[in-house]
């Protein structure tokens, strides 16, 4: 018979053995949240992202452009004589982008239905944690690019971007909002070499510039958008260039444009939803929408340069968790504090129909 003494178990969910029995077990649900979050962005890496260590709102300095004339030998540089003028007044201005509040998504695990359950019911509601928190940061980003494209210039006298009508091929910010008409892959092609021509004209380096489409016209540039693959307009075509594929349904680029698709560009009219994105302290469309809310009816994308939209991270995604005694189960939060705003409205370009 064996003895009665203390068994001392080796306790998997302690470190180094000491303390907290419980201390490891949730690594695994916090790391599958991060891992989530990264994967479910698209506009992300696309703009700028500046972080702050306390504070409620971040100031980005705005300069524009020097002018250079002809010197005539002998006069004054520093003086303005005879209507010659040598020296630049360089023209300042600044955005500020506002710190939101905190955007939380949360779920609550009874304990009795974590010991019945037969399967990893963490892991789901993980992943589901994540892709909450991803959808309102890249929605809030996708509609940040739109406002940038619609926003008049931060310098006086500079340049803008625009609502580039696909249909029509031109710069129309005039058309009424309503239901978008149907475009065809020739046309949105032609629109991203247009798009590429005015980021040229307006000064926008070559280097970082992309379009995110919605995957109704993402794949036009494949198929044409007739429903046959239209290989004389297909930005797949490799005879004329093309880098896509259409085995893999995939575009690398058209204009020297890195081509994205995206399920979060918005396409409903909420200029008076004053909940969710229309609660930010960022009010992008002024007297057009609320927060980061407006009309986005004939939005079916944006062409643009990671200097067009910022955002101010305070905090970044973090996640906690406790177990409740007096409820009997576990509450989980992911949470993150950050802000968007326009930087560069020359370098967003919105796609309309």
């Amino acid at each position: 018979m064996a003895g009665e003494g203390i068994t001392n178990p080796s306790r998997v969910g302690q470190v180094n053995s000491a303390n907290d029995v419980d201390a490891l077990f949730l690594k695994k649900f916090s790391g599958e949240i991060l891992q989530t979050f990264e994967e479910s962005n698209v506009f992300k890496p696309l703009h700028t992202i500046r972080t702050i260590e306390n504070g409620k709102s971040a100031q980005f300095p705005v300069t524009g452009i020097a002018s250079a004339n002809y010197h005539t030998p002998g006069e004054n540089i520093a003086e303005e004589t005879q209507g010659t003028k040598y020296l630049s007044d360089i023209k300042k201005a600044e955005q500020t982008i506002t710190i939101d509040k905190m955007l939380v998504a949360s779920t609550f695990l009874a304990n009795i239905d974590d010991v019945k359950n037969h399967y990893d019911i963490r892991s789901v509601y993980a992943n589901e944690l994540g892709k909450a928190l991803a959808l309102r940061f890249d929605t809030a980003i996708a509609k940040t690019f739109i406002a940038a494209a619609r926003s008049s210039a931060v310098i006086t006298g500079g340049k803008t971007g625009g609502q580039l009508d696909v249909a029509n091929n031109d710069f129309s910010a005039g058309d009424s909002a309503g239901s978008p008409a149907a475009t065809t892959g020739a046309e949105l092609i032609t629109a991203l070499f247009t798009a590429a021509q005015k980021l040229d004209e307006n000064d926008i380096p070559s280097d970082g510039r992309f379009a995110v489409l919605r995957p109704q016209e993402y794949y036009k540039l494949i198929t044409g958008g007739s429903g046959a693959v239209a290989i004389n307009t297909s930005a797949a075509n490799k005879d004329v260039g093309g880098s896509g594929s259409l085995a893999s349904g995939s575009i690398a680029q058209v204009a020297g444009i890195t081509i994205y698709k995206s399920t979060h560009i918005p396409s409903t009219d909420l200029s008076a939803v004053a909940t969710g994105d229309g609660a930010s302290s960022n009010d992008l469309f002024g007297g057009s929408g609320v927060g980061y809310n407006g009309d986005f009816r004939n939005s079916l994308g944006v062409v643009g340069h990671s200097a067009a939209v910022g955002t101010v991270k305070l905090l970044d995604l973090a996640t906690e968790s406790e177990y409740q005694i007096e409820r009997q189960g576990t509450l989980f939060v992911a949470k993150y504090a950050m802000g968007h705003g326009i930087l560069r409205p020359e370098c967003a370009i919105e796609l309309v129909s």
